[in-house]
């Protein structure tokens, strides 16, 4: 039987995610699987992969074919490296030691590579969210400086319509009391 290391499709419409199986190549992409060996989302930012990494390798090496996308995922995972590195322990270029420091320093130096992505992508995540903030402050800043003129406005449009009126109120007053003084000296 033909075995290939594939994904299954899950998810709804336009948000999958995946399951990573070993299949029979005859079988329907997603139908019937020998064993579930991981799972990949590619819709998180770096992809989410979950990779069970010693029956990948069992796998690889009793001779499952990965599919293309099955096999960059089990290439950055690592588990082709390993299987090169075993192949070379079997030839006898080299001792399993030697390949276990091998695969340890690529593994520290994918590791490394992958915090800095995330590091990078909250740091984005960071100054969008700043630049938001100050977006909106200076948007509220406009908003009351626009409230504040109007604000101004109205008063010195009540302080002019009270002087009006005071103005119109004011002259009636003063003639009665400048003429009651006048009659009052005639007498």
């Amino acid at each position: 039987m033909a075995t290939k290391i594939r994904l299954q499709r899950f998810g709804r419409k336009g948000y999958p995610f995946y399951q990573i199986v070993i299949a029979d190549s005859r079988a329907p992409r997603d139908g019937k699987f020998i064993e579930r060996i991981g799972s990949y989302n590619p819709n998180t930012n770096p992809a989410t992969i979950n990779l069970n990494f010693d029956r990948a390798l069992y796998w690889l090496q009793t001779g499952a074919q990965p599919t293309d996308t099955a096999r960059n995922i089990l290439s950055a995972q690592g588990v082709l490296l390993k299987k090169h590195l075993l192949g070379g322990v079997k030839k006898g270029a080299f001792s399993m030691e030697e390949a276990e420091n091998r695969f340890n320093a690529w593994l520290k130096n994918k590791q490394s590579v992958i915090e800095s992505v995330k590091a990078k992508v909250n740091e984005a995540k960071a100054a969008e969210a700043k630049k938001r903030l100050e977006a909106e402050k200076e948007v509220n800043k406009a908003i009351a400086e626009e409230v504040a003129k109007k604000k101004a406005e109205k008063a010195a449009a009540e302080a002019a319509a009270a002087a009006t009126s005071e103005e119109t109120a004011a002259p009636a007053e003063e003639t009665p009391v400048a003429d009651a003084p006048a009659t009052e000296s005639a007498e």
